[in-house]
């Protein structure tokens, strides 16, 4: 029997209107993984909630430990004994404790949700997904931002939708937050 965890990625103040690394649409994605998140602290599932933090405050300035911006947002604000991980890669599982946790809890399945679509969604869901757990993205519970490549920019809605659909073809099950919490 599978058992489910939601996994929340960073969805901090530094992502949001006046943060350090602004991206496309953070409000509806935080409100849509609130959303998943309310009906997994419903049902009593597994929740983690994953914060990133700079290593090098000085060449990457956003997330330094002890500021505002660093902090979870509001929206989906951690309660008491939900666990949360700090980790300093895009990749949730590298040199943190999540393997771990979800492998002593006998976790088979995760719910991703958070910030960046094409950056720490994506490794993390890669990861996962070599580590054996079948993975669900709730993508409008997602956010990402404009990017650039040789001078050329691909808009945070493309790159969003990019990085969504090549996790689909191969290491998850991609779906908006409405049609995964009608199932």
């Amino acid at each position: 029997m599978s058992k489910k965890a939601l996994i929340i990625i960073d969805i901090q103040n530094d992502y949001f209107e006046n943060g350090a690394i602004e991206l496309v649409n953070p409000i509806e994605a935080s409100l849509k993984a609130r959303a998943v998140l309310d009906s997994f602290r419903e049902k009593n599932l597994p929740i983690v909630h994953i914060q990133h933090l700079s290593a090098d405050p000085v060449n990457m300035p956003i997330f330094v430990p002890g500021t505002f911006g660093s902090e979870i947002h509001e929206n989906v604000k951690p309660l008491e004994g939900e666990q949360v991980i700090q980790k300093y890669y895009p990749n949730s599982f590298r040199e943190t404790a999540l393997l771990d946790y979800l492998k002593e809890n006998e976790i088979t399945e995760l719910v991703i949700t958070g910030m960046m679509t094409h950056m720490c969604i994506d490794a993390t869901t890669r990861a996962a997904f070599d580590f054996g757990f079948t993975c669900t993205v709730i993508g409008d519970a997602c956010a990402s931002r404009d990017l650039e490549i040789d001078g050329k920019t691909v808009k945070a809605e493309d790159a969003h939708n990019a990085f969504l659909s090549a996790l689909t073809f191969f290491y998850a099950k991609v779906e908006n937050a409405d049609a995964f919490l009608s199932a």
